[in-house]
Formats: structure tokens, C-alpha cells, sequence
């Protein structure tokens, strides 16, 4: 069984990472070059070494990192293997995992505009909408006659800051802000069908959090990346307000307060360092260190998408998310679930298995991928095929994942009752409640 990596729901300690915005989360490269290449010691020593402490359980450091993103050859195929080893220590009975879900997304307005996104849409362009409680609730009941467990709210960050024409909407429908509006959707959407709301609507501060939280089993944010330089005129970020490092970190540590389960992760290729894939993946391992409340860590691949500012950057290979998943694993170490979605890598998403991963993440019987529109999402069938040929058994989940539920992870009683509706005794989804296409 995995051990969640900590005996109590709440802070066990102070942040320290608040009062700085860059600091922390930028090493210049000259440090790192020394710390990668003490004097006398090869590239190879220091993986072995890396891969060593790994497999014996011990914390990793973030040189140690460094030097494993720089794995090639038969050294990557043996940071793989390693990565591989240390999941199947805690999964001994080699059970990947994923959530059939539906995908609201309530409005595709944003404040914040990233080189690499489709989804948001301003006020006057064509294809901008926010739902309806009446659509949401047709879209939720099909769901639930599809089987489906998860909603996934998906949003844009506080819209109403930036654009009067979405505090109009709002107003009109009795709301004074997004956030107030996602939590009674939350609710709407788990009374009337039973499915279990899991909200990505980007930064939130305690009051805001407490009162979605209170009807999700689960919430996210992606961290994305902690490197500043993107936040620089032509980086991914630049111009945005909702995506410094440090107030995506504020709201994973905010979750961590109120005893929030969160999905977190990194988004590769979008103008990162190896390196800087490192410091965020670090980034999250503390916040986790701290409160257990990172239950997901996402490793996912960027797609370059007409109309966007980074429609002719180059996207990450396969063999580049194979080397960071399985780095990725040995940083997070054994018990932390690590996720990478299938559709944005139909041709090699099965190799992924052998990086170390232990979950798909949520596929949809429904509704399209609204942030990936042009990756279809492979049908059930398919993805237990995928699993199978690696020497897997693909399970169901719930959006809590199974090691939280057995060990007791507090929800509100309403969540907490549907929640053991769905399940067996070990966290997964009842075998009479899977579906099998």
C-alpha cells in the first residue's frame, strides 16, 4: 500500500519561500554548472550515485537532479529502470490508474494571457462562453449516465478582474465573482448527479478555496514552471499576472492549510531548462513535504498550437518525456502519483509506463479535451490495451486517490459518503462500477 509520507492533515511547517518571488526559484547557471561537475568526477558517477540514493529511499538533491536530466544512452535506460523499480516498490501489484470523467468548462475567459493557450478567449472573440447551470447540468446528468465519477471544472483565472463584460455575467447570475460562482456550481453539480467536482480555476486565497473546497473532493493548479525568464518579453509568460511561481506555490500552501488534496505539475517545452524542470519539480515536493497534500503530480507535455505565440516552437519528444518522467520519479520518490496524459502523445504514450509513471490521468467517454482540443482522448478499450502490453492492470479511480481515501483523508461528510458508495476496501472504484468501454 502507498504510504502517503505523512502522519497528520495539516501544516507541519512554516513557509519559508514567501518573501521572494525569484530568489528561490532562479539558480544561475554558472552555480549549477559547478554544483552538476565537482572536479574528478564523471556524468556517470553522479547518476549512478543519483540512482543509488533513489532505489535506497534517500532524498534527492537538487544537484543530484541536474545531473540526471543529463542522462543518455544506456545511462537514461538506467535511470528508466530505476524510476520504474521505485514505483512498483509501493505498487506491487502493478495497477495503473485513471479517472472517467466529464470536463466543464464553465467560462473560457481569463486574466491572464500564455503564449501557448487556446482555451482563453476575450470578450469579443468568437467561441468566448461561460455556461449556464442549466448547460452544466445537461452535460453533468449525460456524464452520469456514461459512468462517469470526476466533473472537472476547468476556468479561467478571476476573469471578472479583467473584463467588465464577465462581472456583468456574474452579476446576472446572482454572483459577485468567479470563485463564488464555481462553488455553487460545485455543489449543483454533486446534488443533482452524484458526480464528484475536482476545480482547476487557477489562483484562489483562503476564503475562496475554503468555500470550492467544500464541495470538491479535490482541487488543482499546475505549477507550470518556477523559471522567471519566461515571465520575460517572449517568454510563455510574459504579460501574465496568475502564473509567478510564487502564487501558484501561495495556493498549493494554501490548500495545504485548509487540508485541500491538490493536483499539481509541470508543463515541459515551453522555454524551460532541463534545470528549471528540477527546481519546479523540487518546488512541489516541499510544499508536499510539509502538508501531504499534493496527491498528483502531472508531468505534461507541450503542443504547440496555431494562433498562439508559440505556434512554431518546437515540441518535447518522446525521449525527452521519458527522461523527465523518470527524473521526475526519483525526485517525488516512491509514493507520489505521477501522471502523464495519453491523448497528447498517441503514438508514444505507452512507453511512458516504463518511466515510471502509475496513472493516465482523466479520459473522458463525453467530452473533449477543452485545453487540448486538437488530441482526442483514446477510448478505454484502447488505453486498458496500452497498460496490458507494458505488464499492467488499468483501474479506476475516483478523483481522491486510493491511498488518501484508505488512510482517511478529511472531506465533508457528503463527499466523504459518495466517495464510499464508489469504492472498495483498498480505494479503487467498486469492479461493478467500472466500465469497461
Amino acid at each position: 500500500m502507498v504510504a502517503l509520507g505523512c502522519s497528520e492533515q495539516r501544516p507541519i511547517a512554516p513557509h519559508p519561500y514567501l518573501a521572494s518571488s525569484v530568489g528561490w526559484y532562479y539558480i544561475g547557471e554558472a552555480i549549477r554548472t559547478v554544483a552538476q561537475s565537482p572536479a574528478g568526477i564523471t556524468l556517470e558517477t553522479l547518476v549512478n550515485d543519483a540512482v543509488d540514493k533513489a532505489l535506497a529511499g534517500e532524498t534527492l538533491s537538487a544537484a543530484d537532479g541536474y545531473s540526471l536530466m543529463r542522462a543518455t544512452g544506456s545511462q537514461l535506460a538506467l535511470v528508466m529502470r530505476a524510476a520504474c523499480e521505485l514505483s512498483e516498490s509501493v505498487r506491487p501489484h502493478h495497477r495503473i490508474t485513471y479517472s472517467r470523467k466529464l470536463f466543464l468548462p464553465l467560462t473560457n475567459m481569463c486574466r491572464d494571457r500564455c503564449g501557448y493557450c487556446t482555451f482563453v478567449k476575450g470578450p469579443n472573440q468568437k467561441g468566448v462562453h461561460t455556461m449556464t447551470p442549466d448547460e452544466v447540468l445537461d452535460v453533468a446528468r449525460k456524464g452520469a449516465e456514461l459512468g462517469c465519477k470526476e466533473a472537472l471544472i476547468s476556468l479561467g483565472d478571476h476573469p471578472e478582474l479583467r473584463h467588465p463584460e464577465m462581472q456583468q455575467t456574474l452579476h446576472n447570475l446572482g454572483y459577485a465573482s468567479t470563485p463564488e460562482y464555481v462553488a455553487a456550481i460545485s455543489e449543483l453539480v454533486f446534488q443533482e448527479t452524484g458526480i464528484l467536482p475536482h476545480t482547476n480555476c487557477g489562483t484562489l486565497d483562503s476564503v475562496e478555496m475554503a468555500s470550492i473546497a467544500k464541495w470538491n473532493a479535490s482541487m488543482g493548479i499546475m505549477l507550470e514552471s518556477t523559471s522567471m525568464r519566461l515571465h520575460e518579453p517572449g517568454g510563455a509568460h510574459f504579460g501574465t499576472v496568475t502564473k509567478e511561481p510564487a502564487m501558484r506555490v501561495a495556493t498549493l500552501e494554501t490548500a495545504g492549510e485548509l487540508g485541500v488534496a491538490m493536483t499539481t505539475g509541470i508543463l515541459i517545452g515551453i522555454g524551460e531548462t532541463l534545470d528549471e524542470r528540477v527546481d519546479a519539480l523540487l518546488a512541489i515536493k516541499d510544499v508536499h513535504d510539509r502538508y501531504c497534500n499534493i496527491q498528483e503530480v502531472i508531468i505534461q507535455n507541450f503542443r504547440a498550437k496555431t494562433s498562439t505565440r508559440m505556434k512554431k516552437a518546437p515540441e518535447p519528444s518522446t525521449v525527452d518525456m521519458l527522461r523527465t518522467l523518470a527524473v521526475g520519479r526519483l525526485l517525488l520518490g516512491a509514493g507520489m502519483n505521477i501522471q502523464a496524459p495519453p491523448n497528447l502523445n498517441s503514438d508514444g504514450a505507452g512507453s511512458y509506463l516504463l518511466a515510471g509513471i502509475n496513472d493516465w490521468g482523466g479520459v473522458s467517454p463525453l467530452t473533449k479535451d477543452f485545453i487540448n482540443p486538437e488530441s482526442a482522448w483514446p477510448e478505454i478499450s484502447r488505453l486498458r490495451e496500452l497498460t496490458a502490453e507494458a505488464g499492467y492492470e488499468l483501474r479506476e479511480r475516483t478523483v481522491l486517490y486510493p491511498e488518501y481515501i484508505t488512510h482517511g483523508w478529511k472531506l465533508a461528510a457528503p463527499l466523504a459518503n459518495r466517495i464510499a458508495e464508489m469504492t472498495e476496501s483498498d480505494g479503487y472504484v467498486r469492479s461493478e462500477l467500472e466500465w469497461v468501454n
